[in-house]
């Protein structure tokens, strides 16, 4: 197949959930396939996007100047654009440069199949040109903006979460809509996308984990030592931080006075600097190049979110590594697993501390868990039987392109 995949925010470094997965999966489609692969983002020193022509047969770039998150210019454009039908979201990226040099593309190469990555790349897609299109979907976005608002104290912060909610629910419905084909991440996604969609048109792509990269080091756990991964310039992230470290890590130290929690990820805010720097049991590392030491050191991984969609690759990783994990729902949330053989699911902070608790003082138990939950991940989810699957829905819609 010729595939064109485009994508907004960029794929390098694979340093987010999103990245990752359309890194790995773009990387293992790549040695079959013919991809071209077309992405937009904020323009940013010590760029590595042109190293991707490694990879793919085709590498189009297209860096914009944006104004930094949460800066007084994002905050003027968002502004400015207040009374517009689309998310904020997608009028960021989707810029009419962008339009111009994706049809430009599209005059001049013919492809069997243009894959467009997350809904927020879904404002530059030229929705109408004879070839079939497939939205792929991390996450239910307007299932995440409502979250926000549900949880937001600020009443600043809650009338702008209701907003991007309602514009985001109204056009993740639009282009649901207008894409031959859509690829969920979860059972759960594809029955929020069939209330408006034929299901027929949905195909669930699970989350997968590199389990030769992510395996079980055998190094000695720190006692009573917690981790948690994830870029901490995604909200739902910095709200689960904050939501563990005000409510349940207090019941923790109760009985475990030397607790210890690790926060492994890239730009963490001012914010959650000062958290950091108020509690000396809390260590904030910011980015670092490899994850999986600080995974194998600690005894417990947590994932501890009130808000988010589609599926989280950091438990996937952790349990590649035989790593035991204590959750929330919404943190486990579309991942086939089961509560107490592949991790603990708690979903508030007694019985959240409860479970940390549990597994500080029963090695056993985590070991058993661990190991059950790296033999999931390794039968059924490496990248490159999730890619196989991904692969056989795109040859799928061609065909039926063909045939039509």
């Amino acid at each position: 197949m010729k595939i064109l995949w485009v994508k907004a925010g960029g794929l390098v470094p694979p340093d987010t959930g999103g990245k990752i997965r359309s890194y790995n999966i773009l990387r293992q489609l790549a040695k079959y396939h013919a991809v071209t692969f077309f992405s937009f983002y904020a323009a940013h020193e010590n760029d590595v996007h042109a190293e991707l022509s490694q990879i793919f047969q085709r590498v189009i770039l297209v860096p914009l100047d944006l104004s930094p998150a949460k800066s007084a210019g994002e905050l003027l454009e968002y502004a400015v654009h207040l009374f517009s039908r689309e998310p904020y979201n997608l009028i960021k990226y989707c810029r009419p440069v962008v339009r111009k040099k994706l049809r430009t593309l599209l005059q001049e190469e013919t492809y069997d199949v243009i894959l467009c990555d997350f809904l927020v790349a879904a404002g530059v897609i030229l929705w109408d040109w004879p070839c079939p299109k497939v939205l792929f979907t991390h996450n239910v976005e307007a299932v995440i903006w409502q979250r926000h608002y549900e949880v937001a104290r600020n009443p600043f912060w809650k009338a702008l979460s209701w907003r991007e909610w309602k514009r985001m629910e109204a056009a993740e419905r639009r282009y649901l809509q207008k894409a031959d084909h859509v690829l969920a991440v979860s059972e759960n996604d594809r029955a929020a996308f069939a209330k408006f969609v034929d299901p027929q048109k949905i195909t669930v792509m699970p989350t997968g984990a590199d389990t030769e990269f992510f395996q079980p080091s055998g190094e000695k756990e720190i006692p009573n030592s917690l981790v948690f991964t994830g870029s901490m310039d995604w909200l739902p992230n910095e709200d689960g931080i904050f939501y563990f470290a005000n409510e349940i890590f207090p019941l923790i130290q109760r009985q475990a006075p030397d607790v210890t929690l690790c926060i492994v990820g890239r730009k963490p805010s001012r914010r959650l600097q000062d958290l950091a720097s108020r509690l000396p049991n809390i260590q904030l590392t910011g980015w670092v190049e490899d994850v999986r030491p600080y995974l194998a050191q600690r005894a417990v991984c947590i994932v501890p979110l009130r808000i988010g969609g589609g599926t989280r690759l950091k438990i996937f990783e952790a349990m590649s590594m035989a790593k035991a994990v204590v959750s929330t729902s919404i943190g486990a949330e579309g991942l086939p697993v089961r509560n107490g053989e592949h991790l603990l699911i708690a979903d508030n902070p007694t019985s959240f501390a409860e479970s940390t608790l549990r597994l500080f003082g029963n090695t056993s138990q985590r070991a058993q868990i661990g190991q059950a939950a790296r033999h999931l991940v390794q039968e059924n989810y490496s990248w490159a039987t999730v890619s196989k699957g991904f692969a056989q829905a795109l040859e799928n819609v061609v065909e039926r392109a063909r045939q039509s």
